[in-house]
């Protein structure tokens, strides 16, 4: 069952995965894919930047006590993202590509920080 929080934090966290999109797609990036899972780990966005395969992890966080949208990025989640990436080349091809991050805080979910090459 999913409580009223829960439910808030995904609206939240799908709004700021359209705003990522917006964002990236106005910063010349074109949608591949959005949320592609696989038994690792899930992809928030796959983009396409020129020649190059953008895997990108929308991170929105309420408060910074624990450090911030991008201390929330660590190895594990990294590893986990590499993992995806990995399957999601050998699905659909090997490609150039590189890990950005969409970094927001839900008092501004407006301001978008992007952080090319992030890991």
């Amino acid at each position: 069952m999913t409580t009223q929080s829960q439910a808030k934090n995904i609206t939240e966290g799908q709004l700021a995965e359209q705003i990522a999109a917006t964002f990236l797609q106005n910063n010349g990036l074109t949608v591949i894919e959005k949320n592609f899972r696989s038994a690792y780990g899930e992809i928030d966005l796959i983009m396409r930047d020129g020649k190059t395969l953008v895997f990108v992890e929308v991170r929105l966080r309420s408060n910074t006590k624990f450090g911030g949208a991008g201390m929330s990025i660590n190895a594990s989640k990294q590893q986990k993202l590499t993992r995806t990436a990995e399957r999601y080349l050998q699905i659909n091809g090997d490609s150039a590509c590189r890990f950005d991050a969409i970094l927001m805080h839900a008092l501004d979910i407006t301001t978008v920080e992007w952080i090319k090459d992030a890991f």
